[in-house]
């Protein structure tokens, strides 16, 4: 970042600086200088990814007054700072940094999926049901990793290897396909069945290897940050966010890690080992084969019963900071699963006389099965979200506690649709217009074909809303006018407040949108369940015989259905490209990842990394480090997502040094959206206990803020956290103090308003400073 220079050493605050405010920014990032409002900016700790920066101005005047600093320390003029110091902790670059940033966006279904972990009602003292929806969030988890191989699976072996290769016509138009073509290299060595499949298995076992790069590359990176050591807490109806070892997760990812690489390394050995079993099996095959290709079956059925046996085995260690790892099992299992591709490759490219590719690989049959256990698992998780809502029922949780569920579903879907829009764009590129192949197996039709419904249902929700909110714009625009009594009016300024205000209500229909989609996604999945097993054939195919109107919708879904499937990938793909060559565009796939990538990879070891994993033990050191070592007064101020990171890292703190701190959020969506959404974390006991742990909170908020709102909390003694609505804008009209037209503000721009620093002094006022502790050497090195 431009403007600021490394000065790790002058990182320790004198005492002569009793106050700091601590500012943490929101989604899509920024740089020190706008923050502090000053282009001259130190970095007093931390490195290139996040770190934690002052003005210079602030930096030198701390050298002076330490050197200066008089016994009851204050400056060389006895006077004591009238401001706080301020420091900006920049963590931007945790989730948008490097190009290998846009490989992020192939992972989307798993951050879907790690999010519905996190999404389960509040049921305290439920300990086995809390089990049990963990459990069945990660098995559907396992179930997509599997899905994502079996498509690269269908893709290189099936599509490519045995169909196009197998096909001279298809063979003849890709020339890079001659030398696995009996018809072009004359039987050639690699033109055996067998043989092809072995080579193009290259292709899904290096997809495999390089999830498990990445999943290891961040694991190293985020999870291996080990957070400020306390003692434990009872458990009490607060948040789980305050235990030792929820901000570390390093033992669970690499374990999962492990078992997602394994699955990942069979799915790939059963995509070989089934055909040629197949074709070793028919009456008067060799009986060597016959038998090899049965222990080999055995031998990947038990694989995948270790699989999700680890996967069952172990959930999350929050109460204690687990810092052990299970190496033999890191490497054992997927060393074992990558064995037994070996052997695959080998028993698959097996010279078979008489064995010719037709049709397409026996694997429709897999596909259908994957779909109906992650449909079944779904049903499974919203019986028991709903039994745990149930207990301890909470009016404000999204869809009554059924988010997880809708979540979970939303994502095998997308992985589903993201599957088969690959294999259907890469059968159109190898056949073209000609119908020369069999294409990709009947169920990805199906279920490309049920995308124009739910289009239309969510067409039709949005409508809705559109409505509903022109309707509320009406009714704000009389409030606008009662809120500013002697002014003259003007109606087009007055629209636009009440539309702003309006369409910021749109986020309270969230759950809305997500409970019809996931509903509507449910029964037109198991539709195109049932219409695939049921006729074996695609949509149009299977409506020739019926009525008129029903082989048109039929034949109309269908081709529409695969057109929007090859337009959403050519936008993944090119979106993917503009990520990773432009930073500005790579910025805006890290705020997606900025809300998504906020928990812990509890269920899918393969999202993208948790990069609370760094920042909240970041935030946590530098504010406990700081008030021990000054016993000064300290604001955590957060705007939008920056207030989770402040809540989460005070949560983190001890108990006495949570008292030394004030809360300052602004723009947060600590309730609206987290309180919500993740009410087992973030609800209302949670939120409660924060404010009667923490020195002092205050919450600013705007009615025209899309995301940010109030926190909701009950007030202790005379203290309530919520302010009431600032002014947006700060002047209806033209004024002396704003003679040019005031603009809408909405969720930014919040430290301009006069009700922040009338706030925050409120907030140190109320803090009371502590003795200092001893100060540190010269020499050593500052937090």
């Amino acid at each position: 970042m431009a403007g600021h220079r490394p000065l790790a050493a002058l990182a320790r605050p004198a005492p002569a600086e009793p106050d700091l405010e601590l500012l943490v920014h929101g989604v899509g990032g920024t740089t020190p200088e706008k923050m502090l409002g000053d282009p001259r900016t130190v970095r007093v700790t931390g490195d290139d990814t996040a770190a934690v920066f002052r003005r210079t101005e602030d930096v030198e005047s701390a050298e002076g007054a330490e050197s200066t600093e008089t016994a009851d320390g204050t400056g060389g003029g006895g006077v004591p700072r009238r401001e706080p110091v301020r420091e900006a902790y920049v963590w931007c670059n945790l989730t948008s940094g490097d190009g290998t940033r846009a490989l992020w966006l192939l992972l989307l279904p798993f951050m879907v999926v790690n999010l519905a972990h996190w999404m389960r009602p509040a049921a305290p003292g439920h300990a086995r049901a809390v089990r049990l929806y963990g459990l069945l969030v990660r098995l559907i988890a396992l179930t997509l990793t599997v899905l994502l191989v079996a498509a690269a699976c269908e893709v290189a072996l099936d599509l490519v290897a045995w169909q196009c290769a197998g096909v001279p016509a298809c063979a003849g138009r890709h020339s890079w396909l001659g030398f696995l073509s009996p018809a072009a290299s004359g039987d050639g060595w690699w033109s055996l069945p067998g043989r092809r499949l072995a080579l193009a298995a290259l292709i899904p076992t290096l997809l495999t290897a390089l999830l498990w790069y990445l999943s290891h590359r961040t694991w190293r990176a985020y999870e291996s940050h080990r957070p400020i050591s306390h003692d434990p807490e009872p458990d009490s109806d607060g948040s789980a966010l305050a235990r030792p070892g929820f901000w570390y997760g390093r033992r669970l990812v690499a374990r999962l890690r492990a078992a997602h690489t394994a699955a990942g390394l069979l799915t790939v050995a059963a995509a070989l080992v089934v055909p040629a079993a197949r074709f070793d099996h028919r009456p008067g095959a060799t009986a060597t084969l016959d038998t090899l290709g049965w222990l080999l079956a055995a031998a990947l059925l038990g694989g995948a019963a270790v699989v999700v046996g680890v996967v069952c085995r172990r959930g999350r260690s929050e109460k204690t900071l687990d810092r052990q790892l299970d190496r033999h099992l890191l490497r054992g299992l997927p060393l074992g699963a990558l064995g037994l591709l070996l052997l695959a490759v080998l028993y698959a490219g097996w010279s078979r006389p008489g064995w010719r590719s037709a049709g397409r690989l026996p694997g429709d049959p897999a596909f259908d099965a994957l779909m109906a256990v992650q449909g079944l698992l779904a049903v499974a998780l919203a019986v028991v979200a709903h039994a745990l809502y149930r207990r301890h029922p909470d009016p404000r949780a999204g869809m009554r506690g059924l988010g997880g569920p809708a979540v979970a579903l939303l994502a095998c879907a997308l992985g589903g649709v993201m599957s088969g829009g690959i294999a259907q764009r890469v059968a159109d590129w190898l056949d073209g217009t000609r119908a020369a192949l069999h294409g990709p197996p009947v169920l990805l039709t199906w279920q490309a074909s049920a995308i124009p419904p739910i289009l239309a249902v969510l067409l039709v929700v949005v409508a809705w809303l559109a409505l509903r909110t022109a309707r509320l714009a009406r009714t704000e625009r009389e409030r606008v006018r009662h809120e500013h009594p002697g002014e003259p009016e003007d109606p087009s300024r007055t629209r636009s407040i009440a539309q702003a205000r309006a369409m910021a209500t749109l986020t309270d229909r969230a759950p809305l949108v997500v409970a019809v989609l996931s509903a509507t996604t449910l029964l037109l999945g198991a539709a195109a369940l049932a219409g695939a097993l049921a006729t074996g054939t695609s949509p149009d195919a299977a409506a020739r015989r019926t009525d008129d109107v029903l082989r048109a919708a039929a034949e109309t879904s269908q081709a529409l259905g695969s057109w929007l499937v090859g337009l959403g990938f050519l936008l993944f793909v090119t979106w993917g490209r503009r990520a990773y060559r432009d930073a500005s565009a790579r910025r805006t796939v890290g705020i997606l990842w900025d809300v998504g990538t906020f928990w812990p990879r509890a269920a899918h070891p393969f999202a993208p990394p948790c990069y609370a994993e760094r920042a909240v033990p970041d935030l946590t050191w530098r504010v406990a480090t700081w008030t021990e070592r000054t016993g000064g007064r300290l604001v955590l101020s957060g705007h939008s997502q920056g207030s989770v990171l402040a809540a989460a890292a005070a949560w983190q703190l001890a108990p006495s040094v949570r008292g030394r701190v004030a809360l300052l959020t602004y723009g947060s969506p600590l309730e609206r959206l987290y309180g919500r959404w993740f009410p087992a974390h973030f609800g209302p006991p949670a939120l409660a206990a924060l404010h009667h742990d923490v020195g002092s909170w205050r919450n600013l908020y705007r009615l025209t803020d899309p995301i940010g709102g109030p926190v909701r909390v009950a007030p202790v003694g005379a203290t309530d956290v919520d302010h009431e609505p600032l002014r947006d804008p700060l002047a209806y009209g033209r004024t002396p103090t704003h003679p040019l037209p005031a603009p809408i503000l909405g969720h930014s721009d919040y430290q301009t308003d006069p009700a922040f620093a009338r706030e925050r002094d409120r907030l140190l006022s109320r803090l009371t400073p502590d003795v200092p502790g001893p100060r540190p050497d010269p020499g050593t090195p500052a937090m």
